[in-house]
């Protein structure tokens, strides 16, 4: 039945080419309407294969297209064939269904969509009247599309508009801007209409607008700067200093390429960076964003004494070699990577994440090349008891798991759509999916005993066959990796070595990026590309030119990341304060000035224990973890802390690093004030409130001097104010009990911003 309409529409197309006129269009200026070129995408703009209507799974009231269009014989099937022929009528191409709905002729569930005068709706019109003729192998299909202009700088309520042409395979071109989707990724900086007009709403920053027609996308990225030149109550002179600024930092001669990326990105935006930190403040910062770790009353007066002009590199040389950067960093690594302990007994898990998390701090430690790391883990072999990555087989073990852990650890891109349908707003298809997870296919197991959820200490090895189907084809998929060509499938080659290898390729579009932009996001609080694991056309980076420069470095230092961490806190968007200024203020995107961020839970429980001198007791299954273990050497997340989970600790379900929450909850401020392991800490008998509360002999003004800078020094690594001394001198008078009054102003200062940030 299929064949047989599809004969009859090719017939009537050509008896309808043969008359002078019919549905008014002749002959002679008939030009050929393509389904997958022009029909398609025209049904994507109108939303009729959208997610809410015909696009999802189930259809819509028995009528069902494939999502956004990605499958146009399918949806040529669907739209002609199906339900009898009769949303479509060659013969009277006005009164088809298509048309009559569309237009609200007939009741439409989506509403009146096009109206009968539009080039819409004649596009449609043509389309049938031709013969509604089917996708072919051989018709022209959209290559690319471009944007016109493709950047640019908008003041405040100003608009640009975006004039789109697709390059089809038949070497043509056109215009296709009315027909294109669009959508900006922050509406509150600047919206786009159906027509691509761009028009800067209200707030200043940097904006990115999609356009896409078909599965072809482009972007158009915009500035709209925070001072607009214009002659407004001071706004020249404003723009004046803010040059002055910036010309000042250029011509620093200890500017890198890097800061001078940066300061190109200020001049455009119009916004100057803050004033650089002072040396306390910088001190604490590196050591907590370095080694998960405050720095001592000792270290504090030593750095803020030191006079050398090297100083801060030497500072981060430093802490570069403490245990504490291995193990900090392992912790991180160790979320990423999922080395997850719930699920087994305590008794039989904990050897294998204990092996694998000492695996990733050795790694870290002796400063193991990045490429190398990632190529163990993916490629890892043998027992899991004595090749310690293996133990990443152990959570990551379906293809699903494969796929979305790879892509978004390791690449920074999230293709979880793809599994069902192509990616809604990149290239990624089913297709990309299945090859990714083909790449995987072979991987074998055997040995090792039931535990809970999984089987554990397993041999993975390399099997002779295995395969992956595409779910809509049936057929095999050969293994390939993201946007990379397909890998020998021969028996002997192991498909994960070709991976690793397309990975760490100098060329490759994602692999030293994706770790740049995450390190980045370590320590400046906010990735380059935002969020840090979803990398694509719509969320481009904020500063490519940066991003790509501190990429190059990487991969030239031969994946060194201690390499790296040098050059990102030897930045000057490292050195920046984290208070705004009247220049910077609104600027969440450019770094112009330091993004404060809570400390994450492990480093807070140990900066608490570190503050206090009285350390974390946690169980482990049966006994004890030894005293003096602190929370970022834990091996596994299923180590029992309340405080640990009531401050985000992840658990480890997923390679994405937003599984570890940091946004302020009331159960964080209860924590605060009811916690019996605060408590512990403070009345403990060797606990710092109490004995510096035992050293101070007398309320006279040098001896509460010394004692409230103790007291800073220890909590928040830095000298008091002498408003800070007055106030704690006041209260020390006010309280007849020493030791009470000096817990209070322990908790009081633990329980500060500045103590719970970095900043």
């Amino acid at each position: 039945m299929a064949n047989a309409r599809r004969i009859k529409f090719a017939v009537l197309g050509l008896l309808v080419c043969s008359l002078s006129a019919i549905g008014n269009i002749s002959a002679n200026d008939a030009s050929p309407v393509y389904f997958a070129a022009d029909v398609v995408p025209l049904l994507t703009k109108l939303g009729c294969n959208s997610g809410g209507c015909h696009g999802k799974a189930s259809g819509q009231n028995g009528f069902a297209l494939s999502l956004l269009g990605f499958e146009p014989e399918l949806d040529y099937e669907s739209l002609v064939n199906e339900a009898r022929g009769r949303r479509i009528s060659a013969t009277a191409p006005e009164r088809s269904l298509l048309l009559l709905k569309a237009t609200g002729e007939l009741p439409h569930g989506g509403g009146k969509r096009i109206d009968e005068t539009s080039d819409d709706y004649r596009l449609l019109r043509d389309w049938i009247a031709l013969g509604a003729r089917p996708p072919g192998k051989n018709d022209p299909i959209v290559q690319r599309i471009e944007l016109q202009p493709a950047h640019g700088v908008l003041r405040v309520k100003a608009t640009q508009q975006i004039a789109v042409t697709a390059y089809l395979s038949d070497g043509t071109s056109r215009d296709i801007t009315h027909r294109a989707v669009y959508q900006s990724n922050a509406p509150e900086i600047a919206a786009v209409d159906d027509r691509g007009l761009v028009r800067a709403v209200g707030q200043q920053g940097l904006v990115a607008v999609m356009a896409r027609f078909g599965e072809k996308i482009a972007t158009f990225q915009a500035a709209i700067p925070f001072s607009t030149g214009e002659d407004l109550a001071g706004e020249s002179q404003t723009l004046a200093e803010i040059s002055t600024r910036l010309d000042n930092l250029e011509s620093n001669a200890t500017i890198s390429k890097f800061d001078k990326s940066l300061i190109r990105q200020w001049r455009q935006l119009a916004v100057a960076p803050s004033a650089e930190v002072d040396d306390a403040t910088f001190l604490r910062r590196a050591t907590l964003d370095i080694c998960g770790t405050l720095p001592t009353p000792e270290e504090t007066r030593q750095y803020v004494a030191d006079t050398s002009h090297d100083k801060r590199r030497v500072l981060v040389d430093r802490l570069l070699e403490r245990p504490e950067y291995a193990s900090y960093f392992a912790l991180k690594w160790a979320d990423i990577l999922q080395n997850r302990g719930a699920g087994y007994s305590t008794s039989k898990q904990r050897p294998g994440t204990t092996l694998f998390a000492n695996w990733i701090r050795d790694s870290l430690a002796f400063n193991k090349p990045y490429d190398q790391f990632v190529a163990e883990i993916l490629t890892a072999t043998g027992s899991q008891n004595e090749n310690p990555p293996t133990i990443w087989y152990r959570t990551v073990r379906t293809s699903t798991e494969y796929v979305e852990s790879v892509s978004q650890a390791f690449l920074g891109v999230r293709v979880q759509c793809a599994n069902c349908h192509h990616h809604p707003a990149e290239r990624w298809s089913q297709t990309d999916y299945y090859g990714l997870a083909a790449v995987f296919s072979r991987v074998g197991r055997k040995g090792g005993f039931a535990d809970a959820e999984v089987p554990t200490n397993e041999i993975i090895y390399l099997k002779s066959h295995g395969q992956v189907r595409h779910p809509r084809t049936g057929r095999a998929v050969p293994p390939r990796p993201l946007g990379g060509e397909e890998l020998p499938s021969d028996s002997h080659l192991d498909p994960r070595l070709g991976l690793v290898r397309w990975m760490t390729r100098p060329d490759n579009p994602f692999f030293a990026k994706t770790m740049v932009n995450r390190m980045w996001a370590h320590f400046l609080g906010r990735g380059i590309i935002h969020p840090i694991d979803d990398s694509r056309s719509t969320n481009p980076p904020s500063n490519p030119e940066l991003l790509d420069m501190l990429s190059q470095e990487f991969i030239t230092s031969g994946y060194d990341i201690k390499h790296l961490i040098r050059a990102i806190t030897g930045s000057l968007a490292y050195r920046l304060s984290s208070l705004p200024s009247a220049w910077n203020s609104e600027d969440t995107q450019s770094f112009s000035r330091f993004y404060p961020r809570r400390l994450s839970a492990e480093v807070l429980l140990d900066g608490i224990s570190q503050a206090l001198d009285v350390p974390t007791e946690f169980s482990s299954g049966p006994g004890k973890f030894p005293v003096g273990t602190r929370a970022i050497d834990l091996p596994d997340e299923n180590v029992a802390a309340h405080f640990l989970d009531v401050f985000g600790r992840p658990a480890r379900m997923s390679a994405c690093e937003c599984e570890r929450v940091d946004a302020p909850s009331l159960a964080q401020a209860l924590e605060l004030v009811n916690s019996p392991e605060i408590q512990r800490k403070l009345t403990n008998e060797s606990s710092f409130a109490t004995t510096i509360a035992k050293s101070i002999q007398a309320t006279d003004e040098s001896a509460v001097r010394i004692y409230a800078e103790e007291l800073f020094l220890k909590i928040l690594a830095r000298f008091p104010s002498a408003n800070e001394v007055k106030t704690v001198e006041q209260f020390l008078a006010s309280e007849p009990n020493r030791v009470e009054a000096s817990r209070s102003l322990v908790w009081s200062l633990l329980a500060t911003n500045e103590f719970l940030f970095n900043h």
